[in-house]
């Protein structure tokens, strides 16, 4: 057994830990995590140093990966006791960030495949954590077999979530990685989403084959890949199949144009890297607002928010369509030589921020057409006025980014924060139109 190994499976024994709140109170928890911070304080060398200092504590002979781990789970704990957090998602995230990165660091003995081992972190994360919170739920006299749909729905969330942020952060990092998953499952179980456990199995099939299809094709790359799983999953379950064909619509199309004349690109240098695969930062960039307003959608129905959920199926496609008439415009128009800045129409080289081409707004406003096409088949609150609000909403959100990259991209903002501003003023746009033209009863 490897060093790597026996310090996960040192981690996952203390995550186990945190099944003494559930079973013997939080005063108990509270002393064995003392007991653990007074040890790993007191140890400055030797092999139990060796077996679980990150490469930063040899600098001050200090175990403070670890001492930041337990204060991480320490401050789960103190919501889970103090506020409202349920002591399940608190003990199913503690167990999902340990026993993840030990079936993870037991299938780097056998294959350093990356995809291979982000699939052995979830798939061990999502067990425990299943186990940790049925624990917990059945010791709070809970029906267990009534809330198994949402305790995997939990703990599949949070494994996604986890493997993205331990992809796109330090392995040193897992502090982080605790407190943003236990907040993130902590708002999921706050919406009690209702759903049956065939209905989560086969939603976790559909996005985990197509998160696949999409690293398989070079679409994505492996963040891309967790960060679009994550999405699809938050949208079939907070919303429907009907959300999630809109959103699966961009990735498909999207990530399809970005491999249109993709050697054209190249020889012009506006291909996007890394073989067109879009990362974790592209994919959010472009489809944050849009899970926002699903979770909006989720809070309004469960009457958390005082606002028409249609209000907020508006802004989502709005959002969508925005960003699918960037992507097709920008994917499209690249490869052709005359493109003129969008604030002087002066010509401009090919890839440079705010270039637009007519061919390019074109496919823009077919890209936003097809958006609102898909929502007006499924959605039966989206009519002819609801189609023009979308492809609308797509053709200013697809102007709004041309024009942050003509005068903000490069020195105010990144080509991510230009994505996000613009989705969000297509979501904006969608809703103020909704408002505005009768298309709510």
């Amino acid at each position: 057994m490897t060093a790597p190994v026996r310090r996960a499976g040192v981690f996952a024994l203390i995550c186990t830990f945190s099944l003494a709140v559930p079973l013997f109170g939080p005063r108990v928890g509270a002393a064995l995590a003392g007991g653990i911070l007074l040890a790993a304080y007191v140890v400055t060398d030797g092999p139990i140093f060796e077996l679980l200092a990150y490469p930063g504590d040899y600098e001050d002979s200090r175990l403070y990966g670890l001492i930041t781990f337990v204060l991480s789970g320490v401050a789960l704990g103190l919501m889970a006791t103090a506020a409202s957090m349920p002591v399940a998602v608190f003990v199913g995230t503690l167990l999902l960030v340990g026993f993840g990165n030990l079936g993870e660091q037991l299938v780097r003995l056998r294959t350093e495949r990356s995809v291979v081992r982000v699939g052995a972190f979830c798939l061990a994360g999502t067990a425990a954590a299943v186990v940790g919170q049925t624990i917990s739920h059945s010791l709070a006299s809970n029906v267990v077999a009534s809330i198994m749909p949402n305790v995997i729905f939990l703990a599949a969330s949070g494994a996604f979530l986890a493997a993205l942020l331990r992809d796109v952060l330090l392995r040193s990092d897992d502090p982080i990685v605790v407190l943003s998953v236990g907040l993130l499952l902590w708002l999921l179980a706050e919406l009690e989403p209702s759903i049956g456990e065939w209905e989560i199995l086969v939603a976790l099939a559909v996005t985990i084959a197509l998160g696949y299809a999409s690293y398989h094709l070079e679409t994505a790359s492996i963040a891309g890949m967790l960060t679009g799983i994550l999405l699809g999953l938050l949208t079939i379950v907070l919303g429907d199949y009907r959300w999630f064909a809109v959103l699966i619509s961009f990735f498909a199309i999207g990530g399809l144009s970005t491999k249109f004349r993709y050697e054209r690109k190249e020889a012009l240098g506006v291909a996007e890297d890394n073989n067109g695969a879009r990362g974790s930062g592209n994919v959010l960039g472009n489809a944050a607002v849009a899970l926002v307003a699903v979770l909006g959608y989720a809070a309004s129905d469960a009457g958390f928010l005082p606002w028409d959920p249609v209000l907020l199926l508006f802004a989502f496609a709005g959002s969508i369509a925005t960003a699918m008439s960037d992507t097709l415009s920008s994917e499209i128009g690249s490869v052709f030589e005359t493109p003129r800045l969008i604030t002087t129409l002066e010509p401009v080289e090919p890839g440079t921020d705010g270039g637009v081409t007519w061919q390019g707004e074109l496919a823009g406003i077919a890209g936003a057409a097809v958006v609102a096409g898909i929502a007006y088949g499924l959605f039966p609150d989206v009519g002819s006025t609801g189609v023009a609000i979308i492809v609308a909403a797509g053709i200013v959100g697809m102007t709004v980014d041309s024009l942050l990259g003509a005068t903000l991209e490069g020195t105010m903002l990144g080509n991510q924060g230009v994505n996000f501003l613009a989705t969000l003023s297509g979501a904006l746009i969608s809703a103020v139109l909704v408002l505005t033209f009768p298309v709510i009863a």
